[in-house]
This record gives structure tokens, sequence and C-alpha cells, in this order.
């Protein structure tokens, strides 16, 4: 009797390790035995149960593949502890969709990262299939380190209403707003490889449990990463207390005319479904509408703004404009480029810098890396912060793509091998270091949408 209490006891030790007993509210979401609740979507990478843990196994060349819920959850808790093979990439897909009629089934929604390796993007929110990233651990160094390889890991996923927040070992690495996706289901992922040698590795995943009820009183009360509003033409309470502003409400023109006019453009520019949106014409720069311009002037500032090219398009966002220049459709200023890389000329035009007139460059004068481009017809997220102590930074969809010191020595030289260098951009000063200036929308005869445009002055 005492050997079989012995037996059953070593059994219970090493199922418990990978399963949990439902408390408070709390279900499990699998059970440890077998894969009832689940069906496999996808790719075919091959799941299995072992000692009580969801089991992925990597297969080189088979698309990702998901083990998701049968039942589909809007407002929840999530919880789960994962150990993944350092080579592998990973995710966990919440309030997510399969259906026929996008991308043929295509698995798309929220994804919470798995990522092993120095990059550090775990517990960064990823939009897979559809946005690309929303929330990511760039310029967040505590988040960054918070995965510890080869070894588990711990997540919780609290998404309740608009809200989405995420902690990875104890730390919150994603706090986002959102509506795209107000349910669906929760799946497990095996991402895609391609090198022999990722071939047949494992992530595993163990304690995975739910709650649906009694959610308010549950929350995580520690302090929380920034925000990330991804809600079209919308402040959260914490961003207007914060001091952000919207310089487009999703209605009007409000706050923005022309370029070296007192009123806005009578045609070339319009307001459709909360996108403020630049038409086509013949590809000319200001030949139509012409460029707007927010009727405040700006010193330093946090700059966020979203648009959506159509394909070969061209246009910008400016900044330090201070319209001094001989009166036109057009204005002067720092241009963060916006620009379909992939079909326009002027991807591979520059005065001495290659690559300076690509997406995200500081136009003409320093070229944009790092970058994560989500597409041509979809939604990209640019982000110029500039600092009091003129320090300047291009953001695209949450990664840094450049950096540089405005009126340095550097920024200077860079100045004068540019377009910039002709006397007509310097008749009032050097270019680029006016104490304050307009925001630019640029009209460059290419259609062009945007929204949530907002900003934030920094003192």
């Amino acid at each position: 009797m005492k050997k079989l209490w012995i037996v059953s006891a070593a059994v219970a030790m090493l199922l418990g390790a990978c399963t949990t007993k439902n408390s408070d509210g709390w279900v499990e979401l699998f059970n440890g035995k077998d894969f009832t609740g689940f069906k496999q979507l996808n790719g075919n990478a091959p799941y299995t149960v072992e000692d009580g843990c969801m089991v992925g196994t990597s297969v080189k060349g088979v698309p990702n593949s998901f083990m998701a819920t049968e039942q589909e959850y809007g407002d929840f808790i999530l919880e789960f502890e994962v150990l993944v093979d350092s080579t592998l990439n990973s995710g966990v897909q919440f309030r997510s969709e399969s259906k026929p009629e996008y991308n043929n089934g295509r698995v798309h929604g929220y994804q919470c990262e798995i990522d092993p390796t120095d990059r550090g993007w775990s517990g960064g929110i990823y939009d897979e299939a559809r946005r690309g990233w929303l929330v990511t651990n760039d310029g967040k160094p505590e988040a960054k380190a918070a995965f510890k390889k080869n070894d588990w890991n711990k997540y919780r996923i609290e998404a309740i209403g608009n809200n989405i927040r995420i902690w990875l070992n104890g730390v919150n690495t994603a706090n986002l707003y959102d509506t795209e996706t107000p349910s669906g289901f929760i799946a497990f992922q095996v991402h895609e490889v391609y090198a022999p040698e990722q071939e047949n590795k494992t992530v595993k995943w163990k304690n995975i449990r739910i709650k649906t009820t009694d959610l308010e009183n549950s929350l995580m009360k520690e302090q929380l990463t920034p925000a990330v509003n991804r809600v079209p033409n919308v402040l959260t309470e914490q961003e207007k207390a914060d001091g952000w502003e919207l310089l487009f409400d999703g209605k009007t023109t409000n706050g923005w005319r022309g370029a070296h006019k007192e009123s806005f453009p009578a045609e070339g520019w319009s307001v459709d479904n909360g996108e403020l949106i630049v038409h086509k014409s013949d590809g000319r720069e200001s030949q139509n509408g012409g460029d707007i311009v927010t009727d405040k002037e700006y010193d330093a500032f946090d700059l966020l703004v979203e648009f959506k090219i159509t394909d070969g398009a061209n246009s910008g966002i400016k900044y330090f404009v201070t319209e001094k220049e001989e009166p036109s459709g057009s204005a002067f200023g720092l241009e963060y480029q916006v620009l379909d890389d992939g079909k326009h000329p002027d991807a591979k035009l520059y005065t001495t810098v290659p690559g300076s007139r690509t997406l995200g460059s500081l136009y003409d004068l320093i070229p944009a890396s790092n970058k994560r481009f989500n597409g041509v017809g979809q939604w990209n997220q640019a982000r110029v912060i500039v600092y009091p102590d003129n320090h300047v930074e291009h953001w695209l969809n949450g990664f840094k793509v450049l950096e540089y010191e405005r009126g340095s020595d550097a920024f200077r030289k860079a100045v004068a091998g540019s377009k910039y260098a002709a006397p007509a951009y310097n008749k009032n000063g050097r270019f680029g270091e006016a104490g304050s200036g307009h925001i630019l929308l640029q009209d460059h005869g290419d259609e062009v949408a945007f929204r949530s445009v907002k900003i934030k002055p920094l003192k």
C-alpha cells in the first residue's frame, strides 16, 4: 500500500508540474492529456502531449501551425508558461480568427510574441497576417530583458474591452488600446522554419489557464508601461492627462490650412471614413490641392501619424516648416519620407547619401534602417520625436529607424551635401534649424491617407 501511494504521488507530482487546478474562477484551458477542445489550423507541424505539457515541433518548410481553441473568448485573463528552443520563434494568438474569405483561412489577429533571440521582442504584440507590429519593446530595456533563455517563462495576458496588457515574468511589456477584433480563439503557434538546424526543435506550454469572470477585481495593479493607443482618432484619458492633442479629429479639417494660404484647400484633399486623404493627380509635387500645415507651430514634441499609401505613392511628413520661402503650393522643412520604396523611383535617388530618400528617412539627409513596413494598402505608423535638446528620432511601426542632433556639426555637414544646400532653402538662416515650425502633410500627386495624427509638446 505504501509503495502504491509513493508511485501515485510521483505521478501526481509529474502531472502537477504541467497542469493547474481550478481555483478562484480559473479554468484549465488545456487538460494536460489530449487536445479536447482544440483544433489545428493552417500548417501541419506535429503537436503532442508530453508529461502533461503541450509540445509543438518545428518542421522545415511547413507553414505557421496553430493549435487553436474551439471556443472563442472576448474578455479574459490568460496565463501560461512556455519553454522554447533558443533557435525558434513562437507566439500565442488571442482574439484571433480563421475565415475562408480572409486569405484562404489564414490565422490572423493578436499575437503575444515569444522570442528567445537577443532582439528582445518577447511580450510584444504582433498583429499576425494583418497589421504587423502594434507594440514593440524598442526603448524599453526592462521589457527587452524580461525573457529567460533556455528556461520556463511565465506570461499573463489581460484582455478587457479595448485594453490589452501583457506581463512577462512579472514585467509589464505591453499596454495596448485597440478595437480591431473584440473576440476570437486562442492558439499556440509553431512557427515556420527554413534552416535545417531549426528543424525538430520544440516549444512547450504548461499551466495554461484562463479566467473570464470577476476580471476587474483580478487585474494586476503594478506600474504599467506607457500605453500604445491604436484606436483611430481617439485619445485615451491617460493620453489627455499626459498632454497629447489630436491634430485631426477624424471628421473635419479644423486646425489645418493650405501651405502659404489662410484656409484649407478647396480641392485635392478630403475627409472620408475617419481618414484625411490627399487625392491622386499627376504625381507632381503640390500641383493639385497643395501641402497642408497645422495652424499652430511646435518646437519640442512627440508626433504620431498613421499613414496608408497606394501603389507607387510618394508623400511626406514635414516638421519645423516656417513658410519663409517664396509662396507656392509647397513649403520647406525637415521631412519624414513616406514612400513606396519598391515602386517609386525616388527610392533610388539621392544627392550624396544612398537610401536617404526612402521610407522613414530624413529626406535626402539620413537614410532609415531597421525598417519593418506593413505594406502598401496597410496602415503604418510614423513617429517623430524632437527633444528639447534637439535630439531627433524617426520611428516606423514601433521601431526606431534613425536619430540625429539638429544643428550639430554632423547635421550641418549632411545639409551641405544635400539638395538643401541650395540658396533657396537657406534664405532665412540655416535649413532645418528654426526654433519652431508647423507640421506639414505633403501633396505629391499620389493618393495617401492619414489618420490618428496627434502630438504631445515636450518640455
